[in-house]
C-alpha cells in the first residue's frame, strides 16, 4: 500500500502541539457541543467488513482488526498527537476507506477533527494548495464568521436528529472556499463537502424528548440556535469521530455564476471598478494572469472602445468610450473577424504578415498574443470582445470552449448599454425636435451623439445645423372647394337660428309683460339679425355670441316666471344650444362633421399608400388637414444614410404620386353623396424640377426650404391653390381634375408620359389641357397641365399606387 505517511507528519509536526491538542480535546471555539476526536467509527467500518463476501476485502479487514488489538489507543478518544505518530502506518490503512490510493495526488480531501476546519491527514494536493501547516484551511469562504458558526452548528444538529431521532434533515448550502494560485496569484473556487458518516453521536444521560410541535419545524428552523438550545441543550451531547473533508474545483462555474450577476448589473460595463472586476474574472477563468479585456461596440459607422484602466465617468458607453471610425479598420485582424463571425486568434501579432497600421500601433504598445471575438444579438454582429497579452503564444484554441459560454453574456451587456445610449438619445430628440420622421432620424441621432462626442452631455450641447442638400420636392393638395364660404353660411345659420329662438323668448315675455326693456331687446336683437343676414363679416360672430350671453341668457330663469308661454320658449332656445360649445351648432357641426369624414377618407387612405411608397425609396413625408389635406415628400441621397439613390426612384415617386391623387379624386367623389352636407374637392400637384436643401428649423420644429432661391418654391405652394388660368376668372383646380403646375418646360415633358401611361392603366379620361396661368404676387411664368380623373369608373380593383409605380420601373 502506498505511503502516506509524510501528510500526518507534516501537518501534526508543522502544527504547535498546544493548538493541535486542544483541538483534539473539543476546543472548538464557541461550538457549542463537545466533540472528541477518535478513529472508532472508521475502525468499526473496517472490523465490519471482516465478513464480506470479498475474499480481498476481508482479508484486509481482519489485517486491520489485527493490527488494531496491537495498539488499542487508536480506537480510543484521541488526545495525544503523539498517538497517531505512533501508529502511522496503521492510521495510512483506515484511511483509505476514504482516501483512494489511484486518486491520492490528483484528489483534495483531509481528515478533519469533527466540525472544525482543521485536517490531520490530507492529499498532497490538499496540503499544498489550500491547507496551511497546521491544517487550518487557506483563503476565504463565502459567508461570514458569524453564518458560519450558524451553519456549524446546524449541521451538528442535523446529525443529532438522524443519529438519535430517526429524523431526516436537509442542511444543504453550499461551502465555497476561495484561494489564490501559487504560482499565477488568480483565485481558484472549490465546493467543500464534508463527510460525517464516521461521527457517532452519544447521549450524555437520558435522551431529551423531542416536543411534538417541533418535529414539523425543525427543518426550516436548523438555523435558529436559541430555539434548537432550548429544546435540544448541546450539552446533552457528545460528537465523536472523524470527518472526512471534500474539496472539488468550481473555479469555471463560480467564474461563470459571478460573470452572469455582474453582467447583469447596468453599469457592468460602463463603471471603471467593475471593468476592472470583469477583467479579472476572465483572467481566472481562463487561467491567464497578465490578459487584458477590451470591449467594442459597432454604432453605424462609429466603433465605440473600453478598456480596462480607461477613464470611465459617466456610465454611458458612448461618452466612456474611445471613439474610431469603421473605415479605421479596414484590413485588419478586427475586421477579419467581424466579416467571418468567428473568433480569430493570432499567436504573436509580431509575426503576423500583411500587417497594417492598427496592428502596428498594438505590437509597439506590447501586445503579442492576441483574441478578437464578435459579439452577435439577434444573428447581427453588434461588437467584438477582444483579449491580448504581452506573452507570445498566451492565447490559443484551448481558451474556445470558455470564451463560448462567455460571449452571449457580453453581447447582452453590450446590447443593454447600447440601448440605453438610443433610449437617451430618443429622450433628447422628443424634447429638442418633437416628432422625427423615421427615415430621416438617423441624422438627428448623429446630430445629438456628434454633441455628446463634444460636449460629453447631450442637453448640454449645442447641436450642428441639420441640412439635407439635394433633395427633390413632392408636393400634392386635395382642397375642399369653397370650405371658407360654406363655414361662414354655416355660422351665418347657427347664429341667425340663436337670434331668432332668443328673440321669441323676449317677444313672448313682452307679450305678458309690457316692459319697456324688453322692446328694446327686441329691437337689439333685430339689428343684429339684420346685420348678418346679407353678409357674415370678421368679428360679427364673436360679438353676437358675446351679446346673446350678457344680455339674454342672464335673463331666461326670470323670464320663464312670466308664464307657462314664456317658459316653453325659454326651454325650446335652452335645448337649441350644444352643451359643449353653448351656442346653437346645428349647421356648423354638419359642415365640421362633412369636412372631418372627408379629411379622414383622404389622409387614411394617402398613409395606406405611403406606407407601400416607402419600400420604393425611403424618403420624408409629412401631411397636414385643415380644409382638405397637402402632403409634402422630399427625397435625395443626403435623407438616407446608406444613400444608394437613383433618379429612377424619384421618377417612380412622382408618378406614385399622381396615382395617389386620382385615387383621392375618386375616393371623394364617391364620398361627397354619402355626407351630411356635400363637399367638392379639387386636386393640384406641384412640380418642382430642380433639387433644393431644406434645413430643420430649431426654434419651429418643422424643416424649411434653405436659401433665398428655393424660398420660392414655398412661396408658390402658399399660393398655388388660388392660381386663375391667364385671361379668365376660372381656377385652375377644379373639381374632378388634377391641375399638374409646373415651370420647366421638361416638367410638363416628363409628366406627360406619366399621364399617358395613366390613361392606359385607365385612371385618367383622355385629353390633357395645357393652361398658362396668371401671375401670382412675386411668381410668374407658371403654367399647368390639367387631366379628368375616371371618377366613375372604380379604381378599387387596380393595383396600389406604390405597386403599379414599381412595376412601372
Amino acid at each position: 500500500m502506498q505511503d502516506h505517511g509524510a501528510a500526518l507528519t507534516t501537518l501534526i509536526v508543522g502544527s504547535r502541539s498546544s493548538d493541535l491538542q486542544a483541538a483534539l480535546v473539543g476546543d472548538a471555539g464557541g461550538f457549542p457541543f463537545r466533540t472528541e476526536f477518535s478513529l472508532a467509527p472508521l475502525i468499526a467500518f473496517w472490523t465490519r467488513a471482516t465478513d464480506d463476501v470479498s475474499p480481498a476485502r476481508a482479508a484486509i479487514a481482519r489485517l486491520v482488526a489485527e493490527q488494531i488489538d496491537k495498539a488499542p489507543d487508536l480506537a480510543c478518544s484521541i488526545t495525544d498527537p503523539g498517538v497517531l505518530e505512533r501508529h502511522r502506518d496503521l492510521v495510512d490503512v483506515l484511511m483509505s476507506a476514504e482516501f483512494a490510493p489511484a486518486l491520492w495526488e490528483q484528489g483534495y480531501g483531509a481528515a478533519m477533527i469533527p466540525f472544525q476546519l482543521r485536517g490531520f491527514y490530507a492529499t498532497p494536493p490538499m496540503r499544498r494548495d489550500l491547507m496551511h501547516d497546521d491544517g487550518r484551511l487557506k483563503g476565504d469562504i463565502n459567508l461570514d464568521e458569524t453564518f458560519v458558526g450558524a451553519l456549524r452548528r446546524g449541521y451538528a444538529y442535523a446529525l443529532v436528529l438522524r443519529r438519535l431521532y430517526g429524523l431526516d434533515v436537509d442542511l444543504d448550502y453550499p461551502l465555497i472556499l476561495t484561494v489564490p494560485d501559487r504560482d499565477t496569484a488568480l483565485s481558484r473556487h472549490f465546493r467543500l463537502l464534508f463527510d460525517w458518516q464516521f461521527v457517532d453521536v452519544e447521549a450524555r444521560g437520558a435522551l431529551p424528548a423531542l416536543p411534538d410541535d417541533a418535529r414539523a419545524h425543525l427543518g426550516a428552523r436548523l438555523l435558529d440556535g436559541p430555539y434548537l438550545e432550548q429544546i435540544l441543550p448541546p450539552e446533552r451531547f457528545v460528537l465523536r469521530g472523524v470527518t472526512f473533508l471534500k474539496a472539488i474545483e468550481v473555479t469555471d462555474q463560480e467564474v461563470l455564476s459571478a460573470l452572469k450577476r455582474d453582467l447583469i448589473d447596468r453599469e457592468s460595463i460602463v463603471s471603471q471598478a467593475r471593468f476592472a472586476e470583469l477583467q479579472s474574472r476572465l483572467r481566472t477563468l481562463f487561467r491567464r494572469p497578465e490578459v487584458r479585456l477590451s470591449l467594442a461596440a459597432l454604432d453605424g459607422e462609429r466603433v465605440l472602445i473600453l478598456n480596462s484602466g480607461a477613464r470611465i465617468e459617466h456610465a454611458c458607453i458612448f461618452a466612456d468610450s474611445v471613439h474610431h471610425r469603421m473605415e479605421e479598420f479596414a484590413g485588419t485582424v478586427y475586421e477579419r473577424a467581424v466579416t467571418s463571425g468567428r473568433p480569430l486568434i493570432v499567436d504573436d501579432l509580431a509575426t503576423l504578415e500583411g500587417r497594417t497600421a492598427i496592428e502596428d500601433q498594438m505590437v509597439a504598445s506590447g501586445i503579442r498574443a492576441f483574441l478578437c471575438a464578435p459579439l452577435h444579438y439577434q444573428d447581427r454582429v453588434i461588437g467584438t470582445l477582444d483579449l491580448d497579452s504581452p506573452r507570445p503564444g498566451d492565447l490559443d484554441a484551448s481558451l474556445l470552449p470558455k470564451l463560448h459560454e462567455v460571449l452571449p453574456l457580453f453581447s447582452m451587456a453590450v446590447q443593454r448599454s447600447m440601448e440605453e445610449l438610443n433610449a437617451r438619445i430618443q429622450t433628447q430628440i422628443k424634447e429638442r425636435f418633437t416628432a422625427i420622421h423615421p427615415v430621416v432620424e438617423w441624422r438627428f441621432r448623429k446630430a445629438v451623439l456628434d454633441g455628446l462626442e463634444r460636449a460629453g452631455d447631450p442637453a448640454a450641447a449645442e447641436l450642428e445645423p441639420i441640412v439635407f442638400e439635394q433633395v427633390y420636392p413632392l408636393y400634392a393638395l386635395s382642397d375642399i372647394r369653397g370650405s371658407s364660404v360654406q363655414r361662414a353660411l354655416a355660422i351665418q345659420g347657427d347664429l341667425l337660428t340663436q337670434l331668432r329662438l332668443g328673440r321669441e323668448v323676449v317677444e313672448a315675455a313682452y307679450q305678458a309683460r309690457r316692459l319697456p326693456a324688453l322692446d328694446q331687446l327686441r329691437y337689439r336683437i333685430e339689428q343684429h339679425a339684420e346685420q348678418i343676414r346679407e353678409h357674415l363679416a370678421a368679428g360679427d360672430e364673436v360679438g353676437i355670441v358675446t351679446f346673446l350671453r350678457a344680455e339674454i341668457e342672464p335673463l331666461l330663469e326670470r323670464l320663464a316666471s312670466f308664464g307657462e308661454t314664456v317658459a316653453i320658449r325659454v326651454a325650446a332656445y335652452r335645448q337649441a344650444l350644444d352643451p359643449q360649445v353653448g351656442t346653437v351648432y346645428r349647421q356648423r357641426k354638419i359642415f365640421e362633421d362633412s369636412v372631418t369624414r372627408l379629411n379622414e377618407a383622404i389622409s387614411g387612405y394617402l398613409e395606406l399608400e405611403e406606407q407601400a411608397a416607402q419600400s420604393i425609396f425611403p424618403h420624408y413625408f409629412e401631411k397636414q388637414k385643415t380644409d382638405g389635406v397637402d402632403h409634402q415628400i422630399y427625397v435625395g441621397g443626403s435623407l438616407v444614410e446608406d444613400s444608394g439613390f437613383d433618379p429612377l426612384y424619384l421618377k417612380s415617386l412622382r408618378l406614385w404620386q399622381l396615382m395617389v391623387v386620382c385615387g383621392i379624386a375618386a375616393r371623394a367623389d364617391r364620398l361627397a353623396a354619402e355626407l351630411p352636407l356635400p363637399l367638392q374637392a379639387t386636386h393640384l400637384v406641384l412640380v418642382q424640377h430642380a433639387p433644393l436643401s431644406i434645413r430643420f428649423r430649431f426654434d419651429e420644429k418643422r424643416f424649411d426650404v434653405d436659401g433665398a432661391y428655393d424660398i420660392r418654391y414655398e412661396i408658390v405652394k402658399k399660393r398655388i391653390d388660388k392660381a386663375l388660368i391667364k385671361g379668365t376668372t376660372e381656377r385652375v383646380t377644379q373639381p374632378g381634375r388634377i391641375a399638374i403646375v409646373y415651370g420647366q418646360p421638361v416638367e410638363a415633358q416628363e409628366y406627360r408620359g406619366y399621364l399617358e401611361y395613366l390613361r392606359h392603366l385607365g385612371y385618367i379620361a383622355a385629353g390633357v389641357e395645357e393652361l398658362e396661368l396668371e401671375e401670382l404676387q412675386g411668381v410668374h411664368g407658371l403654367r399647368a397641365l390639367r387631366v379628368t380623373v375616371a371618377l366613375r369608373d372604380s379604381l378599387d380593383g387596380r393595383p396600389l399606387a406604390a405597386e403599379a409605380a414599381r412595376a412601372s420601373r
